[in-house]
């Protein structure tokens, strides 16, 4: 059911689209994959193959290069002119040359064999001298690992990356250990393998290999620059160095890559040597991502000519159907005398003609309305324009009407003739009073007919009555309705200083907020009973259309905020008895409507 829900909702020109991609373009998608990843699949396999069989022939050809300095070790092991040459006792130089001099065979052995570059033994004989084959051993000779290795292999042959001290170059090198003379001291033979001859057995290759002894140096690559250095600054996967013969999937300078590691151990050897070809995955399969590529354009380009098809026939099927959906529109943003005509008696055709006759009676029947609703809209019209100028009229007396009394009554108790000043400011409120009509005034104008009624009120109260008038910046020249502020602080005034002889302080904050302009009046004075408020609070939200001959005060106030603004600038009170009396109101927009 959901999925029929869903089809129903959509248009049919998507539905033919969808069903085009459920019959021709996913079978079809899925096939591509599918035998991409088999393409893909089998050369990598043909090129595991391959660098399988090409590791295989370096460890077979590099097996029979080392065997050539293996045989010679193997003679010279059981060369006793070699060891009394090496391990004698010598009464002068000059005897030591001659005996250097007598012995060719090391010589002889590279002339003979270009598979070697070099033969040196190492022997501890105070009284000889150091020459291109036979050399002491100081500490830096000692010290290193190999010629450790060596001695405590007792005679095993062994294979690393070796400096040659005499050439200043490393190769790869045979060393092993053999007895001078039967009190028990050793010397060490290093046989060089010549690099040229190593290195042209890497040369063919066409993937990046490598020939690394067991201390992970690389003693052979065809990478330039490669050879000589660690493993691991070959950007390979520290997990290589640990690997051991057999094929693995990882990762080598961020590309999925194929590392084939094969070993080699020599005979008589205690550690071998490791060949180590890897190759990437996204080189091997460029050419076959090539044919994929062109694949995809063949079958896309197919596949947009049948969507194209698809198309032509869904325009056809739908185009009535458009057709009325947009007549449909029309007439719902209001274009009731739109007439749709579609050929044809199928369904479309049939649902064409009843809609427009539906079109017909609704048009006669929003005429109706239209004028029902104009006429009520007139009545409401002058009704709020009557009420409103009613509202404003009434509060001019009030307010006047208890500013002559404060001043009579100040001019009563002092008997004092300073009260021009007073006078003054009265003539000024109702000069501002008689001026003002029905539409709004600066907020500069509303903010001076509420000071000069507290400086007023402060003839009467003196030092009882403080205040201050705080308005927002840009705030001065916003436009609002006349006597909106002044009835809430001379209710202040009023109600704060009732029975509360230590005086009261009056704040008019006139701020900006995210909607518009926030009007705050607060008093500290007497504050209003929890009844008392209710009762306010309940006349203030009774309807702004309720007959009343008089309104003044708050609810004046609060009912043209109604009916100006709305529900939402309506006036709110916060009371509390001792504290003091807060009235906000809301101005949308700045004032500017």
């Amino acid at each position: 059911m959901f999925f029929i829900r869903i089809m129903n909702d959509m248009k049919m020109k998507k539905k033919l689209a969808i069903t085009f991609i459920s019959v021709a373009v996913l079978p079809l998608l899925l096939s591509g994959l599918f035998l991409t990843g088999k393409l893909r699949e089998l050369v990598i396999r043909d090129a595991f193959t391959q660098v399988s069989n090409n590791v295989e022939r370096v460890r077979k050809r590099t097996e029979e290069l080392i065997k050539v300095p293996l045989d010679i070790s193997n003679r010279l092991m059981n060369d006793n002119m070699m060891k009394r040459v090496a391990g004698q006792k010598y009464d002068s130089y000059v005897e030591v040359i001659q005996a250097y001099r007598a012995y060719t065979d090391i010589r002889d052995y590279l002339q003979q064999y270009k598979e070697i570059s070099g033969i040196r033994v190492y022997a501890e004989n105070k009284g000889a001298l150091n020459n291109w084959e036979f050399i002491q051993p100081d500490e830096s000779i000692t010290t290193q690992n190999w010629y450790k290795e060596a001695i405590k292999q007792k005679g095993l042959v062994g294979w690393n990356l070796i400096e040659d001290e005499r050439k200043a170059a490393e190769y790869l090198s045979l060393f092993r250990s053999f007895p001078l003379d039967s009190s028990g001291r050793k010397g060490v033979l290093v046989i060089n393998v010549d690099k040229q001859h190593l290195s042209s057995i890497l040369d063919q290759e066409s993937f990046p290999t490598f020939i690394v002894d067991n201390q992970h140096r690389i003693v052979a690559s065809n990478q330039a620059g490669g050879s000589g250095k660690e493993l691991s600054d070959m950007h390979t996967s520290e997990n290589i160095r640990s690997l051991q013969e057999g094929s693995y999937d990882m990762s080598v300078n961020g590309k999925a890559s194929k590392v084939v590691i094969a070993s080699l151990h020599p005979q008589d050897s205690w550690n071998g040597l490791r060949i180590i070809s890897i190759f990437s995955v996204a080189e091997i399969t460029r050419d076959a991502n090539q044919v994929i590529r062109l694949g995809v354009a063949v079958i896309t380009a197919s596949l947009l000519f049948a969507a194209l098809l698809v198309y032509a026939s869904a325009s056809l099927l739908s185009g009535r159907l458009l057709r009325l959906s947009k007549h449909m529109s029309k007439v719902r943003s209001g274009s009731w005398e739109a007439f749709l005509h579609i050929d044809g008696n199928d369904e479309i055709g049939m649902l064409s003609r009843q809609f427009n006759a539906l079109v017909r009676d609704v048009n006669d029947l929003v005429h109706e309305v239209q004028e029902t609703n104009h006429q009520k809209s007139l009545v409401e019209q002058r009704q709020n324009e009557i009420k409103f100028k009613m509202l404003t009229s009434q509060i001019n007396p009030h307010f006047l009407f208890n500013s002559l009394e404060s001043i009579r009554m100040e001019a009563h108790i002092r008997k004092q003739d300073d009260i021009a000043d007073a006078v003054w400011l009265l003539s000024t409120l109702l000069r501002s009073s008689l001026e003002t009509g029905n539409g709004k005034i600066p907020l500069s104008k509303e903010l001076e007919r509420v000071r000069c009624y507290l400086d007023i009120q402060k003839f009467r109260y003196e030092d009882r009555l403080r205040y201050q008038l705080t308005v927002g910046p840009g705030l001065q020249e916003m436009m609002v309705p006349p006597f909106m502020i002044q009835p809430l602080v001379e209710n202040a005034v009023v109600h704060g200083l009732d029975n509360r002889a230590e005086g009261v302080f009056i704040k008019v904050e006139v701020k900006e907020i995210s909607r518009g302009v926030q009007v705050n009046v607060s008093d500290n004075g007497a504050g209003l009973s929890a009844d008392r408020l209710a009762l306010i609070r309940e006349e203030l939200a009774s309807s702004v259309l309720d007959e009343e001959e008089q309104r003044i005060g708050l609810r004046n106030v609060n009912d043209r905020l109604t009916l100006l603004y709305g529900a939402a600038s309506a006036l709110h009170i916060e009371s509390e008895p001792g504290v003091g009396t807060c009235v906000t109101f809301f101005i949308p927009g700045g004032g500017s409507e």
